[in-house]
This record gives C-alpha cells, structure tokens and sequence, in this order.
C-alpha cells in the first residue's frame, strides 16, 4: 500500500509481522522511518516502494533511520543494495542511522558496511549531506 498525503508518505504491509516505511521531510532530506523485520514475506518491498517513489519524484537525500528494524535477512540485505542502487542512479545519497548491533554486525559480515554511510545520530548524518 502506498499512501501519500501532503509531506507524508506511507508505505507497509498490515501482516502480523510486518515492515513499515514511514518518510517524513526534513529541509532537503527524506528521512525514512523503518520499523519491523525487514524480511522476505514481511512487506520488505515497501523499502524499495518508498524510496522508488521519492526518487522518482526527484528526491536526492535518503536518511535510512533503522532504530525500530529489529531483523534483517539475506532479503532485506539485498533491498537495502537496491535501494542504495536506485538512489545513486539518480545522482542521490542514502544513508543509515540507529542500526542494532546485529544488523551493524549483518552489514560487516556480507562488507556491505564499506557501501553504506552508518551513522549513531540523526544530526550527525544530517550534517554530512552535501
């Protein structure tokens, strides 16, 4: 389900364990929201829903907040790469904030943290875009 309202854009699956996507504006950046496992089966494609759509609506600042994705599996792994990959096609950045420690651990394992930018604050990250 995609929901857009003014600055607000929805995106989530109502399974019983599911992942939501919720983006908000701040200045230039969409900051997303994520809650839930981001995993095969659990609405993990309303990350790449999300991002597609403000990317095509010419967003080029992506800050991935992760403090409520309480699991990632080789699924979400792989929709985080493509998220990356549909924002960097665009000329954008996309960056992580408040990852749990098994996911920071997931990201080493697989060397995915060497593409992505981590951050532990929203303000830190922020500061950093260009």
């Amino acid at each position: 389900m995609i929901r857009a309202t003014g600055q607000n854009t929805r995106v989530s699956d109502e399974s019983p364990v599911s992942f939501k996507a919720h983006a908000r504006e701040l200045g230039d950046v969409a900051i997303i929201d994520a809650s839930g496992s981001l995993t095969l089966g659990s609405g993990g494609t309303a990350l790449r829903d999300l991002v597609h759509v403000l990317a095509s609506k010419g967003q080029k600042k992506f800050l991935l907040n992760l403090r409520e994705v309480d699991f990632i599996d080789s699924f979400g792994i792989g929709e985080l790469a493509r998220c990356y990959a549909t924002v960097r096609m665009r000329g954008g950045q996309l960056k992580l904030v408040h990852l749990a420690q098994r996911v920071q651990d997931l990201l080493q394992i697989t060397k995915l943290h060497t593409l992505f930018e981590i951050h532990t604050d929203e303000q830190t990250a922020l500061g950093g875009f260009r």
